[in-house]
């Protein structure tokens, strides 16, 4: 029956913006469906969370942390995850992610539908699968089920990978079939299933178990239970390819046994350095070892048909799967012609023998699995918020689980007390796990540094780093220490503890203060250096002396010239070469007038006397006299008479 025509979520409207249109698939964790975003009219995948998880705070919060450190996650061969929303006005409730649609075919189709791949096939499919886990691994995110139910292969050749990081939030609570089980547990790492340990080899081992898959078209493990796959994982080496298809390199041999090793410190750190080596593989191969055909020595157990979980719509068969991605059908190889007979066989144990020896270990591995899956290997993680850090540690040790202590701000939690805990409270753990606690360092509350004798830009970048504003009430000070333009202090001071965020006002330096500047002019040159040097200023002697009234060796001029200066500052002497001598010119006879002219040009001043006031007085005397030496304005004094 197609439970399809009684799905309730089928022309519905989620969160009043995606249309639920058509059922895509269907998983042990979620349901998939097309849908539409009327928002921005464009096709989208919607994964709706099954009801009993819906119901589950616990479970809705982690899927939901989940999906926002997925959605942070930027890579072309990732499916994007758009939206994250809930729906809870109808029933049953919705809790649903709206993804990029990738319409097309995963992996696992083109497996089932086309069996083992050509090397460039294999290496065409993998590397981009390998690009967006290396992506993830440095951006410290593990996706935890790397299988080729998540490998999307769209219409137009691209390689995509689906369901990033959502398999962390799947619990003992999943209700899945052992055929889903089967499907998942193939690509185990070891340390997955005896400690739920995940780190990037992790997804490196289910690539590596990929890789040996698209080589040969068969699983490395397979058995009719779970138990029994997962007790190969944990027992057997997985088989280099070559042994079932001859003719694969014996470097990806090399490759998929490292990157399938049962120790995860002998595979390849992360996706990035498994991409890496097979990339330098490809380079090494010929044309024709890309290209061959492989052919298989023998036929794998059968593998039971998973369902489908991808975000694509269901095939209608697989005619249009595009050229680049596939290798052409495979001839089925003639039957071996029948082993001749030899010498009789000697007898056998009884029939029953063998099968009741195999079902009590199925029987015992079964077991197994469910005593841990139910309560063997797993606890409660006790609750231990607002418990002193030394308090909660011994409650979680005592727990058997190892504990991991952070250090964070809190405005509410007093310093020293746990403010939150990783697994949450409640929360199913391992028992040998390691859990993290946060605990209180209060509140939040860093210190002014000391930003004396910065620059205004090295002050601001320190504030800054502290967690600290830039007041906007910066102001100058006077300062003998601190250059101009250097920061004397802060205010409030260096060493308060103020709020996140808070103003901080800068004080910067105006230079020292103005102090009395000596007159020096007229003075000796050591006595005015003296008396400078005394007043704290340096002192500099211009080399080019000058004319002055002022003695020859005297001071003649001094800048800056005022009543005071910054303290520390450079006076430039000038010192004088005392009066400049000329030439008196001789201007017996003339009128004053002319006699006035002549001698004022020369740089001089003029006194007359007139001591006849009558007729026409013309100089009759001059002093100094006529073609002598004298100061260059200095006075000359005139006698006239008729």
């Amino acid at each position: 029956m197609d439970t399809s025509l009684h799905d309730s979520l089928l022309g519905r409207t989620l969160d009043g913006r995606y249309r639920v249109e058509q059922r895509v698939a269907s998983g042990g964790m979620a349901t998939v469906y097309r849908g539409l975003d009327l928002r921005l009219d464009r096709v989208v995948a919607l994964k709706v969370m099954h009801p009993q998880f819906a119901a589950d705070p616990e479970f809705v919060e982690r899927f939901i942390r989940e999906a926002k450190a997925v959605a942070r996650l930027s890579h072309p061969n990732v499916v994007n995850v758009f939206d994250q929303g809930e729906d809870r006005t109808a029933e049953p409730p919705a809790v649903f992610l709206a993804m990029e649609y990738v319409p097309g075919w995963t992996l696992r189709d083109l497996l089932r539908e086309r069996g083992a791949l050509s090397v460039r096939t294999t290496l065409d499919i993998l590397e981009p699968v390998l690009a967006a886990l290396g992506a993830a691994h440095r951006a410290g995110l593990v996706h935890r089920d790397v299988k080729p139910e998540n490998v999307l292969l769209t219409e137009d050749g691209r390689v995509k990978v689906a369901d990033f990081g959502l398999v962390r939030a799947v619990d003992a609570h999943t209700a899945a079939t052992t055929q889903q089980v089967l499907g998942t547990v193939s690509y185990l790492a070891p340390e997955q299933i005896e400690r739920g340990a995940a780190d990037p080899r992790t997804d490196v081992y289910a690539a590596g178990v990929v890789l040996y898959e698209m080589l040969t078209g068969a699983k490395p493990y397979t058995g009719e239970s779970p138990a029994q796959v997962i007790y190969r994982h944990l027992s057997e080496d997985v088989p280099p390819p070559s042994r079932l298809v001859p003719g694969v390199p014996h470097q990806l041999d090399a490759i998929t046994q490292a990157a399938t090793s049962r120790d995860p410190r002998h595979r390849p750190q992360d996706a990035v350095d498994l991409l890496a080596v097979l990339q330098q593989a490809r380079r090494e191969l010929t044309p024709a070892q890309l290209d061959a055909v492989p052919q298989r020595t023998g036929v794998p157990a059968a593998v039971p048909a998973v369902e489908r979980t991808s975000v694509m719509p269901p095939l209608e068969g697989l005619t249009a799967l595009p050229p680049d991605l596939v290798m052409p059908r495979r001839e089925q190889p003639e039957p071996a012609p029948p082993a001749p007979r030899g010498p009789a066989a000697p007898a056998r144990r009884p029939r029953w023998a063998l099968p009741l020896g195999a079902l009590v270990l199925v029987v015992a591995l079964v077991a197994g699995l469910t005593w841990a899956l139910n309560g063997g290997l797993y606890t409660r993680m006790p609750s231990v918020l607002n418990l002193p850090s030394a308090r909660a540690v011994a409650q979680l040790q005592q727990a058997g689980l190892s504990v991991n202590t952070r250090q964070d701000f809190s405005e509410t939690v007093a310093a020293g007390l746990v403010i939150s805990s990783d697994p949450q409270p409640g929360a199913r753990v391992r028992k040998d796990a390691t859990v993290s606690i946060d605990v209180s360092r209060g509140p939040n509350r860093p210190a002014v540094p000391d930003v004396s004798g910065k620059t205004v830009a090295e002050a601001t970048a320190a504030l800054r780093a502290a967690g600290l504003a830039v007041g906007s009430s910066s102001q100058q000070q006077a300062s003998d220490s601190v250059p101009a333009g250097r920061v004397v202090g802060t205010d409030p001071p260096a060493g308060r503890r103020l709020s996140p965020n808070s103003p901080v006002n800068l004080i910067v330096s105006s230079g020292s203060q103005p102090v009395d500047l000596p007159d020096v002019v007229g003075e000796p040159v050591d006595q005015a250096t003296s008396d400078l040097q005394d007043a704290g200023f340096n002192v500099r002697l211009d080399p080019n002396q000058v004319y002055s009234d002022q003695d020859a060796g005297t001071i003649a001029a001094q800048s800056p010239n005022g009543s005071s200066a910054q303290r520390g500052a450079t006076v430039t002497l000038t010192v004088s070469k005392g009066q400049e001598q000329v030439q008196v010119p001789d201007v017996g006879g003339m009128t004053e007038k002319q006699a006035r002219r002549t001698l004022e040009r020369a740089g001089f001043k003029v006194r007359a006397i007139t001591v006849i006031p009558l007729g026409k007085p013309t100089v009759h005397n001059q002093s100094p006299g006529a073609d002598s030496q004298a100061a260059k304005g200095s006075t000359v004094t005139l006698w006239l008479y008729p």
